[in-house]
């Protein structure tokens, strides 16, 4: 789900959003933002009345040899509920390319990546910690998320068949099970996910050491949070 250790509070004068009480009541806002030709290019006018620019890209076939099978559009999460409205699959550019690579890499070994989540608004971290505030699951989003950054996904290994590789545990799964390096699951799902650790990492991408899925970018927090009314198209 999201790594609680780099979440970080963002200052209230610079910053695109601000992690604060009036996310958990995600009110309406006033934003002026305009599209650019490229989808997801647009910039708006930000809390303190600066013009910040951000990236963000669609994570979609044919652009991404990836299977999209976001958990929060259906009701088999931690809430009991669907959480994304109108599921879309975005990630800030910088981790769109680390996740090119990853494809890459995964690519001559016969696998694919299948995503579970990617970019999360506010919002949405709201609806998870509400629900299970597990610090060593979930981020407080107070603080701030990698996911409502951007710059983080959650994802497994499928094969040429569109097999998931046996990870040992299913997604979010909030036991110690799920931890990197557990000897307590199988032989099998020990190396499937340093299988995927290895495509990862080689690929750039940062790791949480309780959550299997889950990989960010490294120093996230540089990245600004986004909420849903700041997306190209809003998910919630």
């Amino acid at each position: 789900m999201t790594c609680s250790r780099c979440a970080s509070t963002v200052n209230s004068s610079t910053s695109l959003l601000v992690a604060t009480a009036t996310e958990q009541a995600a009110p309406e806002q006033s934003k002026a933002r305009t599209v650019g030709a490229v989808t997801g290019c647009w910039r708006r006018v930000g809390d303190a009345g600066m013009v910040r620019s951000m990236d963000i890209v669609e994570i979609a076939p044919p652009g991404f040899d990836v299977e999209i099978a976001l958990a929060y559009a259906t009701a088999a999460n931690i809430t009991g509920l669907p959480i994304y409205r109108n599921p879309r699959c975005w990630l800030h550019r910088t981790a769109a390319q680390h996740l090119q690579r990853a494809i890459a890499l995964a690519a001559p070994l016969g696998l694919r990546l299948r995503i579970f989540d990617a970019l999360r608004p506010t919002e949405a971290q709201w609806k998870l910690w509400n629900a299970d505030p597990n610090p060593d699951f979930l981020a407080d989003p107070r603080r701030g998320s990698p996911h409502s950054r951007g710059v983080a996904v959650d994802l497994t290994l499928v094969d040429d068949e569109g097999h998931a590789l046996d990870m040992g545990t299913p997604f979010d799964d909030f036991t110690p099970l799920a931890h990197h390096a557990n000897t307590d699951v199988g032989i099998e799902a020990q190396r499937n996910r340093l299988l995927l650790l290895g495509v990862m990492t080689a690929a750039g991408w940062d790791f949480y050491r309780n959550e299997w899925w889950h990989y960010q970018l490294f120093d996230a927090r540089r990245f600004p949070l986004i909420a849903d009314a700041d997306l190209p198209q809003g998910m919630m």
